[in-house]
């Protein structure tokens, strides 16, 4: 591992209540920053829906860059992008999320989508009888292919006649990186746990219906399974793999899977880890810039009123200094994350709800307990 340096950090707060989590996130970022002894620098960039409006945008549609060219090549030079949330009650959706988002995540080439899903002690979960041990496995997304690359088209739009087409683009390469990927994260996960996780790697995907994507996949998945005799593999389809999250979520360990079905069933995960008040995640370039964001999105109504939970903002921070710091060889940052992520396990039993207004505390309370928690 490299000396300790200064972590430089890119920050977006974005629309909504993302400026609070945010605030939150860095309150603990200045406190575990102290007691680890790294210094940081913080960069705000002003990327939101007001702008976009106050530059003359279309609330309707794509007019303007969301973000410019100038600010994405600025971003490259940090060693990590944290976000706060995307979307804006008076803008379409899709227009931010394409814009800034699915934007950032190609340009930067950030071609892992990374997603804990962890059940903290004393956050409720909608299945019967489950317990923190039994909710601890990891998702690994592939972030920069399949249907989100936007290829297709209409033909005859407006009449009876429309036809739509969005093109699955799979590549053996992007395929390959993301496994390879996945299985690396889960032998280092065995590793770090003594062999308690990362045992097991689950490919998800549609193999018996997608036949050609699925079919690059499958073969990449074994293929590369082959150099990591110490991991153990198996393959779900993505609906049974739906009802197994819900049945026996203990039975996974690290799952990887394409873009569009790592989209949905990570939503279904946040739901069995307690919602989205709680579920963060990193879009991951290892050898370049990650981006880091909580996944509850601005919850713009409850905007300024200080109930919102900053749990997610502030797991979200601790992933990136987690992987930040190992992707870059720097132990004391990758030892902070780890450091706030036992502070979130002992603040949650003090919370009586993951809701917002029904916490029991404020948000900035919430991050104060945290801190206290360090």
């Amino acid at each position: 591992m490299a000396a300790t340096r200064a972590l430089n950090l890119a920050v977006i707060g974005g629309d909504g209540t993302g400026p609070e989590v945010v605030a939150e996130g860095l309150k603990v970022l200045a406190a575990v920053a102290k007691k680890e002894g790294f210094d940081y620098k913080l960069q705000p960039f002003d990327v939101s829906g007001d702008r976009y409006l106050a530059a003359g945008g279309d609330p309707s549609k794509p007019s303007i860059p969301v973000i410019s060219e100038e600010e994405i090549a600025q971003l490259r030079r940090y060693d990590a992008l944290y976000l706060g949330a995307v979307g804006h009650p008076k803008i379409a959706p899709g227009i931010l999320e394409k814009g800034l988002l699915l934007r950032l995540r190609f340009e930067l080439d950030q071609y892992i989508n990374l997603r804990p899903v962890r059940l903290y002690p004393g956050v409720p979960t909608p299945l019967a009888d489950r317990k923190p041990e039994d909710i601890d496995f990891i998702v690994v997304r592939e972030n920069t292919e399949g249907i989100y690359t936007g290829m297709g088209g209409f033909q005859y739009k407006g009449t009876p006649q429309e036809v739509s087409t969005q093109i699955n683009c799979t590549t053996r390469f992007g395929a390959e990186r993301c496994i390879r990927y996945a299985f690396e994260f889960a032998r280092s996960r065995a590793k770090a746990t003594g062999g308690a996780k990362g045992k097991r790697l689950t490919l998800v995907h549609k193999t018996n219906v997608l036949t050609f994507a699925g079919d690059t996949w499958f073969r990449a998945f074994n293929d590369v399974a082959k150099e990591y005799a110490d991991v153990q593999t198996d393959y779900n389809h993505v609906d049974a793999c739906c009802m197994w999250f819900v049945k026996n979520p203990d039975y996974y360990d690290v799952v990887v899977t394409d873009n569009i079905f790592g989209d949905i069933i990570t939503d279904l995960a946040a739901v069995i880890q307690g919602g989205l008040g709680v579920a963060a995640g990193g879009n991951i370039n290892p050898a370049g810039v990650s981006m880091f964001e909580p996944m509850g999105g601005s919850a713009p109504k409850y905007t300024g009123q200080n109930v919102i939970n900053p749990i997610a903002a502030i797991a979200a921070l601790a992933m990136l200094l987690r992987e930040t710091g190992k992707n870059q060889g720097v132990e004391t940052w990758a030892k902070a994350g780890r450091r706030i992520e036992q502070a979130i396990l002992a603040t949650t039993p003090k919370m009586k709800s993951q809701n917002a207004g029904k916490m029991g505390h404020s948000t900035t309370h919430v991050g104060d307990l945290v801190v206290a928690a360090l």
